[in-house]
């Protein structure tokens, strides 16, 4: 137990259904067995706390305490858990635990658990000064990264990492990013860091430059060129990845696809895809859907930012500042992942 057990905290939570995040006082949760409690020093705010915030029925009920990129110190120890030590800096991500048992468990899938467990929808999330979590979705964080920085690899970044090198695409391949926002900025960093000749595509020119500075070979501005017609004339991308919430410009961008090329979705807003199957079955071309990863996959995720200068631009803003900084991110307006801060 720690010297400041019982200590008050503090937690931004949604009440109610339908009511906006408030910053209220909360008691730590001592760890059970196999768990860990966390003092959380930064937690990003991902488009997907917005579904969280506006759940009218969440599983656990309310309050809700939503975040699910979290970076602190290991606080205290639980019962029954081996290899971490109090004061180590640790991540959390969207993967907060699974059984432990099922067949997609025992062949290291723990990402697609029946019963996987995501912080802020199965128990209080990171927007807290304290987090209580399982130690098996701890990631270490590198010498190398803030926490502020290493907060978002818990859900940007691993996703981006991981669906961009399980994708088949090999060092030289035309690969393109659909997006440069929170999801986006950081797997344009990703694709050129791995030696992909890298396109970014985009709204408007004035993110040209901006595409430039990630490392983008080759920038698209969909105003301007139909993204999938601009990037058959660059050949045809082995893989594009579409980070982009909205689904609406897949369909022609399948046509930038080079034969047995990929297009992989890891950001999305719910609605179908239209999609001709003949633009499918003719170039052998495939789509694919792509989820997180597990906390070595997110530690992976960091040491590879650590060693190729890859990094997520961030801003960051107090705990008491989660409603506005939420309604940032909803706008598009986020320079590219709000990070909340308890200690600000």
């Amino acid at each position: 137990m720690s010297q400041d057990a019982n200590r008050v905290h503090r937690a931004a939570q949604v009440a109610e259904s339908g009511a906006a995040a408030r910053v209220v006082p909360v008691r730590e949760r001592p760890p059970g067995a196999g768990e860990v409690r966390i003092d959380v020093a930064a937690s990003g705010i991902c488009g997907a706390d917005i579904g969280t915030v506006r759940d009218s029925a969440p599983a656990a009920g309310f309050p809700i305490t939503p975040g699910h990129e979290v970076a602190g110190a290991i606080a205290e120890l639980g019962p029954q858990v081996r290899g971490w030590d109090v004061g180590e800096r640790v991540a959390v991500g969207w993967f907060g635990g699974s059984c432990g048992h099922c067949s997609a468990c025992r062949t290291g899938d723990v990402v697609h658990c029946p019963e996987r467990k995501i912080p802020g929808m199965a128990y209080p999330g990171g927007w807290s000064s304290t987090l209580t979590v399982p130690a098996s979705a701890l990631a270490r964080i590198p010498e190398g990264l803030s926490l502020a920085e290493a907060a978002p690899f818990g859900c940007a970044g691993v996703t981006t990492f991981n669906a961009l090198r399980h994708s088949g695409a090999g060092p030289g391949d035309l690969v393109a990013v659909l997006g440069i926002g929170g999801l986006g900025h950081l797997a344009v960093q990703f694709a050129a860091a791995m030696g992909y000749e890298t396109v970014a595509v985009g709204r408007g020119e004035q993110k040209r430059q901006l595409a430039q500075e990630l490392g983008a070979r080759h920038y698209i501005d969909t105003e301007r060129q139909e993204p999938g017609a601009a990037l058959r004339e660059l050949g045809g991308a082995r893989l594009i990845l579409s980070t982009a919430s909205s689904g609406k410009p897949l369909a022609e961008l399948v046509d930038g696809l080079a034969p047995h090329g990929r297009l992989t979705i890891v950001g999305f807003d719910g609605s179908p895809l239209n999609l001709p199957l003949a633009k499918l079955v003719m170039g052998a071309r495939s789509v694919t859907g792509h989820l997180t990863g597990s906390p070595a996959d997110t530690e992976q995720a960091m040491r590879f930012a650590v060693a190729t200068g890859v990094r997520p631009r961030v801003q960051t803003v107090s705990l008491e500042e989660a409603r506005q900084a939420l309604d940032v991110q909803q706008d598009g307006e986020a320079r590219f992942r709000m990070v909340l801060v308890p200690g600000a």
